[in-house]
């Protein structure tokens, strides 16, 4: 049903432009055979409006790998900084979330792990909707952000970074085999809040794959079983993401590949003080309006992704100091 209409939408669309261009062309045709200014600009107006449709249509036909139609996995993990990481990446978290929310996708908690003092270690959740991985893709990568710090009584300006690492959800059609013996399978107490039977027993789940290093955790549930099988479920979607990655690496030897979580690796900086931007460091995309950004406006900066990579351009960009 989702590939149907996926199919539905994009033949609909091609139709209804077609249409809508023979239309704008008459109404051009008409105008300057009856000098009539208004409907010529009528016209224009309406070649304008398909030229914006059918760039956006382009960056569509992008979200066309093996696994761009599925939903996604988010995972973020603070970085250098202690708290002031902890604090950004529950920013990063709310700014996915807000993003999500603004495309009518559904957005599913799996784990998450509060900071010793404020913010989070880490957390992963599920997003659903169609195309969810294909947007998302693009945001792998680690992220920093310069502020005033909230917790500095000095009013300092600080440096922090946090990682965002995106993976497919692996559906039924794609199969997936994991030797049990591989792994390693840890149980533990949920943390934060979820009730008396979740604090007190060990229903959370972590599952280690020692050949690969790949670790996936899940506490969203209060049955140790549910989220064995959601953890179980994280991996194969894990080691799905490392084969496109090792197919990606043969054609394009410029792959993205995860580094540490600090200086020289960041792919987007966020800057509230001294000035106010985001800057892309792999397009060069910028906004001057960072509080919109991470109330979940990342629609151009993943379209600017798109065409990035549609283009093949090679972009050198300074980093903001």
């Amino acid at each position: 049903m989702r590939e149907r209409t996926l199919l539905e939408d994009r033949l609909g669309s091609l139709a209804k432009m077609e249409r809508d261009l023979e239309d704008a062309t008459t109404l051009v045709e008409l105008g300057e055979a009856e000098e009539d200014e208004a409907t010529e600009a009528e016209g224009l107006a309406g070649l304008k409006a398909l030229k914006a449709e059918g760039e956006r249509r382009q960056l569509e036909a992008l979200l066309s790998g093996e696994a761009d139609g599925n939903d996604s996995y988010v995972e973020v993990h603070s970085g250098a900084g202690g708290t002031e990481s902890a604090d950004w990446a529950r920013m990063l978290l709310r700014m996915y979330v807000r993003w999500a929310e603004r495309r009518k996708f559904e957005v599913e908690v799996i784990e998450e792990t509060a900071g010793d003092e404020a913010g989070i270690k880490s957390a992963t959740i599920m997003i659903k909707g169609l195309n969810a991985h294909g947007w998302l893709k693009t945001e792998s990568g680690v992220h920093r952000l310069v502020r005033i710090s909230p917790f500095d009584s000095n009013a300092r300006r600080h440096t922090s970074f946090a990682s965002v690492w995106v993976y497919p959800v692996v559906d039924d059609r794609i199969q997936i085999d994991v030797n049990e013996g591989d792994c390693r399978i840890d149980t533990y107490r949920a943390s934060g809040a979820g009730g008396q039977h979740v604090n007190k027993t060990e229903s959370a789940v972590r599952i280690t794959h020692l050949p690969s290093g790949i670790v996936v955790a899940c506490q969203s549930e209060r049955s140790q079983h549910k989220n064995r099988a959601t953890a179980w479920n994280m991996l194969r979607a894990r080691l799905y993401e490392r084969e496109l990655e090792a197919r990606e690496a043969k054609v394009n030897a410029d792959s993205a590949s995860k580094t540490d979580i600090g200086w020289g690796h960041q792919i987007r900086s966020y800057v509230l003080q001294p000035y106010q931007m985001v800057k892309d460091l792999r397009t060069g995309h910028v906004s001057g309006t960072p509080s919109e950004v991470l109330d979940g406006d990342l629609d151009p900066f993943m379209e600017a992704s798109l065409a990035h990579k549609l283009s093949g351009r090679t972009v050198v960009v300074e980093d903001v100091e």
